[in-house]
């Protein structure tokens, strides 16, 4: 049961998301919560509650903070990720996004492609970075991670 099977993003002090952010953030919790690897590692020598775990998503004080807790809401884990490892790409997955979504209204089947594929190959970075910061903290698999990317990136918008 080492899985998320709730999520909350701590968004309130963010504006308003546009349409396409807010259809980003519906479809990566569906598909995170349909399915997604989420296992929390023994620390330091303890023995941690086994899962399925609910995950509160924010940013504080410029670090993007994963509080942990079971699923009957008792606090398993929580831990603090600087954001530096995450500005580049995801300045490069919103520019990319910003592109994407003008393409799909003006450009050709070709150019959207073209596109789309640079976005995934950016999106597949911002998931790798992630799992690289989560090392020791949380283990993920590769699409768990291209979600909760995505939500990081939510959390960033405004």
């Amino acid at each position: 049961m080492s899985r998320i099977c709730h999520i909350d993003l701590d968004d309130a002090n963010l504006p308003p998301p546009t349409a396409e952010i807010e259809q980003e953030r519906k479809v990566a919790i569906f598909d995170l919560l349909e399915n997604n690897v989420f296992a929390l590692p023994t620390r330091d020598g303890r023995e941690v509650p086994g899962g399925p775990y609910r995950l509160a998503l924010s940013i504080r004080e410029k670090r993007l903070v994963f509080d942990v807790s079971t699923e009957d809401g008792d606090p398993a884990a929580q831990f603090h990720l600087s954001l530096g490892p995450f500005r580049q790409v995801v300045k490069d997955y919103f520019q990319i996004c910003e592109s994407y979504f003008v393409a799909v209204k003006t450009a050709s089947p070709s150019q959207i492609e073209t596109i789309d594929m640079a976005r995934r190959g950016i999106h597949n970075e911002g998931a790798r970075v992630l799992q690289e910061r989560l090392d020791g903290k949380a283990g993920v698999d590769g699409d768990t991670a291209r979600r909760l990317f995505t939500l990081i990136c939510v959390l960033h918008w405004g």
